[in-house]
């Protein structure tokens, strides 16, 4: 499984608010490109995410169920990326010092994606990752009223 991490200036709170409004997925989710519906009842367990990926015209839609839910700590879903597979993420955000750490954990779980071996699964998930952290660090301390040392250069 890979795992990335990173400190937000900014609480759990902060980072659990954007990633409640399952609207603002396609903007801090790196491959997904729109939305198309969101449960009434998202970020509760069993609730999805019906998004696309992918650049148009080439568009995939899919869907990403929560498996697990606690409120301003951890979500785990299911992420659904056919013809690729599926894959479970989780996020979680732990106080720290000068806002928290987020920590997110990613790996395919279902289908093709889990034919590649994990030496070159891992540093690609661990790759794309990054960039998810960061979208999601801007929307989050950018609601909070901070901005990232990245986003001051």
């Amino acid at each position: 499984m890979s795992k990335n991490q990173r400190l937000f200036r900014c609480s759990p709170a902060a980072v659990f608010r954007v990633i409640s409004n399952g609207w603002l997925y396609p903007s801090w989710v790196v491959g997904a490109s729109r939305m198309r519906q969101v449960d009434a009842h998202w970020p509760a367990e069993g609730s999805q995410l019906h998004h696309s990926f992918g650049t148009w015209p080439v568009l995939i839609d899919d869907v990403t169920t929560v498996l697990k839910f606690v409120p301003d700590e951890l979500i785990m879903m299911r992420a659904k990326g056919w013809p690729a597979g599926e894959a479970d993420v989780i996020i979680e955000a732990t106080p720290a010092p000068g806002g928290c750490t987020v920590s997110l954990y990613e790996d395919a779980v279902k289908g093709p994606g889990t034919l590649v071996p994990g030496v070159v699964r891992h540093p690609v998930l661990k790759w794309r990752n990054v960039e998810t952290l960061r979208r999601l660090a801007f929307i989050a301390e950018g609601e909070s009223g901070h901005t990232s040392p990245e986003a001051e250069d």
